[in-house]
This record gives structure tokens, C-alpha cells and sequence, in this order.
């Protein structure tokens, strides 16, 4: 699974740490970690919460990654901003307990942490369990067990309601601000991961046009 990581300005600074986290609960696992930043307060490339969505969508909807784990200070505003997004499913995970069902009751594809909130003496452990539940296993095997078979079906449902929703991800690029855009993806190792894992032709070629504008 590639796991791409973004953090948007008010919690740059934390970057090194969630991201030093993640790696070690997922890559024995087998798994990728891409670190989309932001990387620290300072970057020249500044992300807002709304942006993240944009990033969080951009990534899942051409399969350059097939989880994105994100958040802001009270995880609300990333997790409202990568679900105003066509087939993105985020949750807002603030403990391990909600990281185990969210992954198996919902079978989302995106995490928003609140990383203001309760984030002092051991917050990287509290950032290893919630890791470990959330990557642990298959996830969408429903809890408890004996409500998977309701769980599975309400998921499909749900993506079924998503795609009537939202129009596809290549017209929202096309229509939304052009300059909110090229921010979003003018970060310093975008083109370098994204166009070495983008599995969508259409929207590789779009965003290397707005690059070059």
C-alpha cells in the first residue's frame, strides 16, 4: 500500500514526528510512506486545511496513493475538506479505538488527526497505537464481526451516494481557481513522488500543465 502523509501549516512543525511514526508502524508491514509535506512552519510552499483536501483527493482519485493520512489542529477542518471530494472516505481519528473501527467499520482511504488537541507528553505513542489499529489487518471486516455483512453493504452504499454527489475529479480540477491549485501541488517533492505513482494519464497530464503556467 502506498501511504502518502500531509500536513497542512498551523501543524508543519509536527511533520518529522508523525511521519518518523508512521514509517515505523508500516513499513514492517510492507507498506510505502510518501511525505508530501508541509515539513516544517517555514516551508516556502504553505498548505491550508482546504488544500489538504485538494492533495488528499488529487492522490486518491489517480492512485498515486491508496491511503493519505492527514489532519490539522482540531482534524475537523482537514477531514470536512477531504470528504467535499469525490471517492475520499475520511475519518476523524483522535484515539486507537477509533482508528480500529473507522478502518474496519468504514473502510475509508483517508485519516484527519487533531494534532493541537492532547498533542504533548506522549503524543508519539498515542501516534504508534493509532497507527497499529488503523493498519492492522484487512480492513472492512466489519466490528463487531457479527455486523460486517450490514457494515460491508452500507459502505457500498455510501460509494454509490458519493459518485452521484460529486462530478469526477478531472472537471473539479478544470473548474476550481487555477492558482489555489498550482499552491496546492508546488510543493517541493509533489512531481517527484506523484508523477512516479499517478496511475491516471488524464490528470497527470492536466497538473503538469498547470505546473507549467
Amino acid at each position: 500500500m502506498k501511504i502518502a502523509l500531509i500536513n497542512e501549516n498551523s501543524q508543519a512543525a509536527k511533520n518529522e514526528i508523525i511521519y518518523n511514526t508512521l514509517k515505523s508502524v508500516v513499513e514492517p508491514k510492507g507498506h510505502e510512506v510518501f511525505n508530501y509535506g508541509m515539513y516544517s512552519a517555514d516551508d516556502e510552499n504553505q498548505l491550508t486545511y482546504v488544500q489538504v483536501g485538494l492533495l488528499t483527493a488529487i492522490l486518491i482519485n489517480s492512485k498515486a496513493a491508496d491511503f493519505v493520512v492527514t489532519g490539522c489542529g482540531t482534524g475537523s477542518g482537514a477531514m470536512l475538506a477531504c470528504n467535499s471530494f469525490p471517492n475520499v472516505l475520511c475519518g476523524l481519528i483522535i484515539d486507537p479505538s477509533d482508528a480500529y473501527m473507522f478502518a474496519q467499520i468504514n473502510d475509508g482511504n483517508a485519516i484527519a488527526m487533531p494534532y493541537a488537541k492532547g498533542f504533548g507528553w506522549g503524543a508519539e505513542l498515542n501516534l504508534q497505537y493509532v497507527f497499529e489499529k488503523l493498519f492492522e489487518g484487512e480492513s472492512g471486516q466489519g466490528y463487531p464481526k457479527e455486523r460486517a455483512v450490514p457494515e460491508q453493504r452500507n459502505k457500498k452504499i455510501l460509494d454509490g451516494v458519493k459518485k452521484i454527489t460529486h462530478v469526477d475529479m478531472l472537471t473539479i480540477l478544470k473548474n476550481i481557481d487555477q492558482d489555489f491549485l498550482k499552491e496546492a501541488i508546488s510543493g517541493p517533492k509533489f512531481q517527484e513522488y506523484f508523477f512516479a505513482n499517478c496511475q491516471d494519464e488524464e490528470i497527470a497530464n492536466y497538473l503538469k500543465t498547470v505546473l507549467n503556467k
